[in-house]
Parts: C-alpha cells; structure tokens; sequence
C-alpha cells in the first residue's frame, strides 16, 4: 500500500463504551434521571481521537444485535451469559450513537449483524475505493480484518498499530486464519464450544501445517503424523468434533457482506456544533465539555 494512501478508521464504539460504562463513576446525570458517565468518557475520547487524528475517512459501528443475532438462529447459546442492556444502560447507548453522529461520524448498527460483521463489510467496501483500513478496537476478532500490507488493529490512543505480522506474533496465526483458531479453542467471552483438550498452543500448531479448515478437514489422516504430542488422540478428536467445528466456524467468521442499513460513507463531516451543546446540556456534561468541542477541527 501506498505510504500515501489515505486511510479510513474503522471504530469499534461498543468496545470504548463499555469501558468508560466500568470505569467511570456516576459524575454525569441526564436531566431524566440516567447516570451519562460512560456517554461522557466515550465522548470524550471521541472527541481526543478526532482531534488527535483529524481523520478525513471515519465511521463507527455500533453493537445492537444481542439475541437476535443471526448466529443465535445457528447456535442458541451464543452470547448467552451477556444480559441485555437495561434501559438506563439503553439509553447512554443511544446517546452515544448521537453524540457520533453529531461529531459528524457516519454511526452503524444492525439488530442482526454484529459491529464486527459492519467493520468487516465496511472495511471491504473502503478497499473497493483504494482506501487503507485501521480497526480501533482491541478485540482479537477483528484481527481478521487486517488482510492487506498497511491494514491495522489499534486500540487507540494507547495501543500499538498491529499489521498482520504483529497480529501473527501475538496470536500466533495470520489474520485469515482466526475464525479457525477461535472454531478449534473455543471463546468463553461469546460461549462459542471448543474441541476439548485443543488449546491455543495445538491450535497454532495445527494451523501452521494446514492453511484452513478445509484442508485440515481433508487431511485430518495426516495428524497423528505431525510433531504434535498425543497427535493420534488429537485427529480423533477433530474427527468426532468437525460438526461442532464447522458449526462455531460459522459464529467466529465475520461477514464482510452484511448489509450496512444506510448508504455507505466514511466521509467525515463537519459537527453540528450547536446541536452538541445543546445534547450536552441535557446529558449533563457541563462545561469542560463543551470547551473540547470548540476544538474539533474538520
């Protein structure tokens, strides 16, 4: 890629959400009652990133599929340990849908898609117009975005830009090979079923020698010869998991042609800066906010 390719930042907003949901105390009340701190931290950082950054290319997805997720059609108990949002939590949530699109942040949500099958449709599109991709996220299932030479993850501001050597290096499977790894370990966060007894450490193993599930699939006569320890109790438990494999490789892949619910743009726009001060008003920002909107620039 081009160093002077221009690059859209694709963001993860439910992941920066969340974290300020858990790490900031009740300091910011609505004028109906509701506690606003994580709608103030998000936006905060928002308003850091887009200062920081001043990206031309912008967008930020939102997650609003839990329980009605078409991989709740595939496998009922995904994501079953998550409680749905309550309406206190609902409503900082919303707001900071708002809050992004008033930044002039192009916001998108789907009640049957992930933010992470958006990222993925997003990303594939932006590459349709010559543009770079950067995931801001931490979240390992979007290292799979990360498929060309200058294509990042980065949990912004902190984080390092991870291409797809670093992700390698962390995970110890390249970008197109994680929805498999994720298929054969398991992942306790979303409740998706592992083999038993294949760790992270076989799973890579496994992957080094087969590209793919399929080819692992097709030559799984060919484990018990690998330098793997205990490979002939392995090949048969890949053998007696494949329906359980292809099944949670159905839940880890990401679906880069979800559609996106609106026209698609990741133009950044100019803040509707009176509208800002007025929804920080009645989120109850006070003043300090307002004075960091006056610095976003377009």
């Amino acid at each position: 890629m081009s160093a002077r390719q221009p690059t859209a930042f694709l963001i993860d907003a439910s992941i920066y959400i969340f974290r300020y949901y858990f790490a900031l105390p009740d300091n910011w009340w609505a004028e109906n009652g509701y506690s606003t701190s994580a709608v103030y931290g998000y936006s905060q950082w928002l308003v850091r990133f887009l200062q920081t950054q001043n990206p031309r290319y912008v967008a930020a997805c939102f997650d609003e599929s839990l329980k009605s997720c078409f991989r709740n059609d595939i496998y009922e108990n995904y994501k079953i340990s998550r409680a749905l949002p309550d309406e206190a939590l609902a409503y900082q949530l919303e707001a900071c849908k708002q809050i992004t699109e008033l930044m002039g942040v192009s916001s998108y949500a789907s009640h049957r898609y992930e933010a992470d099958d958006l990222i993925a449709a997003l990303a594939k599109k932006c590459r349709r117009k010559k543009l770079g991709v950067c995931v801001v996220s931490r979240d390992k299932d979007l290292s799979q975005v990360v498929q060309r030479e200058g294509d990042s993850l980065w949990d912004a501001p902190e984080g390092e830009k991870m291409n797809a050597s670093a992700v390698k290096a962390k995970l110890g499977v390249a970008p197109h090979q994680v929805a498999a790894y994720l298929a054969l370990v398991g992942d306790s966060s979303d409740d998706i079923p592992g083999v038993p007894g294949v760790g992270p450490k076989t799973a890579c193993t496994l992957l080094s020698h087969f590209d793919n599930w399929i080819q692992l699939r097709n030559n799984i006569s060919a484990i018990p010869h690998l330098p793997i320890r205990g490979a002939a109790s392995l090949a048969d438990k890949i053998e007696r998991h494949k329906t359980q494999i292809e099944m949670a490789l159905q839940l880890t892949q990401l679906v880069e042609n979800a559609p996106l619910g609106r026209r698609f743009t990741v133009n950044r726009k100019k803040p509707n800066l009176p509208a800002l001060f007025a929804l920080s008003k009645v989120l109850g920002f006070g003043q300090n906010f307002e004075t960091s909107l006056n610095r976003l620039t377009t």
